[in-house]
């Protein structure tokens, strides 16, 4: 079967897998901690629910932590891909991982 015949879910890099984890990220020019929710993950990204608007191409670093204080955590340095929303119903960031940090 070609890459062509494959479904778009076939042809991602990594599965991506539903969670739901809080996660604080800061931007690299801010001493603030922004809070979401980590809503899928991925070998290559993320995506994310907040409160606060984020601009594409910013980058930040994140900690996702498990709602059960299981270890590890995820600790990744990461870029602004993709941003839909309103400050009245939240955004939804597309978050693609630059490195895992250790």
């Amino acid at each position: 079967m070609s890459s062509i015949d494959k479904g778009f879910s076939e042809k991602r890099d990594f599965i991506r897998m539903k969670i739901s984890a809080p996660l604080n990220a800061k931007l690299s020019h801010d001493e603030g901690v922004i809070e979401g929710l980590c809503r899928d993950l991925s070998g290559g990204g993320m995506q994310v629910e907040t409160r606060t608007h984020i601009a594409l191409g910013t980058e930040l670093v994140v900690e996702i932590s498990s709602d059960h204080g299981h270890n590890p955590t995820l600790h990744a340095r990461v870029k602004v891909a993709r941003t839909s929303g309103t400050q009245d119903t939240g955004f939804l960031l597309g978050l693609e991982i630059i490195e895992v940090l250790k």
